[in-house]
C-alpha cells in the first residue's frame, strides 16, 4: 500500500479508503503479512477485463509514452513491441512482463528521447528499452530483428506531432 500510495501520489489514508471500497466491490483482493498489506487486481472479477482495458487506455504505457514523445522532434512513429504488446493482445507467456520495448522510427533528438524516457520509467514501474530505426523501417526493413518485430503483436503509439504518413496496418 505504501508503494502504491507513493506511485500514484495519493495520501495513504485516501488510498486505504479506496482500496477498502474496491475490495468490497470485488475489484481487488488483499492479504497481510505482518503490518504490510499487499493489494492486487482480482482477475476473477467480472469487471476485470473491462477495467483493465480502461486503465491501460487512460494511464498505461501507450498513453504515458505518447505524452512524453509528443515533445520530441523528428519522430516518424513509435510502437510498443515485445512481451508487453503481446500480453495486451492476449498472447500468454511463461514470464511476467518486466520491461517495455519501444520502437521509435525517424530521426529523433536522441539525447532528448533518452532523457524523457528515463523520467517515465518510474511512472510505468518498469524499464523502457528503446530501439531507434530509420523512417519507414517497420514497413521496409529487413533482417532477423525486423522479422521478429514485424511478425509479432505491436501497439502503435498515437503521437500528435509524429510525421507518419503511411502507417503499417495493425494486426493482433
Amino acid at each position: 500500500m505504501s508503494e502504491l500510495s507513493h506511485r500514484v501520489r495519493v495520501p495513504l489514508s485516501s488510498l486505504h479508503r479506496e482500496v477498502e471500497r474496491a475490495e468490497a466491490a470485488g475489484i481487488v483482493t488483499s492479504r497481510r503479512i505482518g503490518n504490510t498489506r499487499f493489494v492486487r487486481a482480482n482477475t476473477d472479477s467480472p469487471y476485470f477485463d473491462s477495467l483493465s482495458d480502461l486503465l491501460v487506455k487512460a494511464f498505461g504505457p501507450p498513453r504515458v509514452l505518447a505524452e512524453v514523445l509528443e515533445g520530441i522532434d523528428g519522430i516518424e512513429a513509435a510502437y510498443l513491441f515485445g512481451s508487453w504488446a503481446a500480453r495486451l493482445h492476449g498472447v500468454t507467456g511463461k514470464r511476467p512482463v518486466e520491461d517495455i520495448d519501444l520502437l521509435v522510427t525517424g530521426e529523433p533528438d536522441r539525447n532528448g528521447l533518452y532523457e524523457a524516457l528515463s523520467g517515465v520509467e518510474d511512472r510505468l514501474g518498469r524499464p523502457v528499452n528503446v530501439v531507434i530505426r530509420d523512417a519507414g523501417w517497420l514497413r521496409d526493413g529487413s533482417g532477423s530483428f525486423h522479422a521478429t518485430v514485424a511478425e509479432r503483436p505491436i501497439v502503435a503509439i498515437e503521437i500528435k506531432n509524429s510525421v507518419d504518413t503511411d502507417p503499417v496496418p495493425r494486426r493482433p
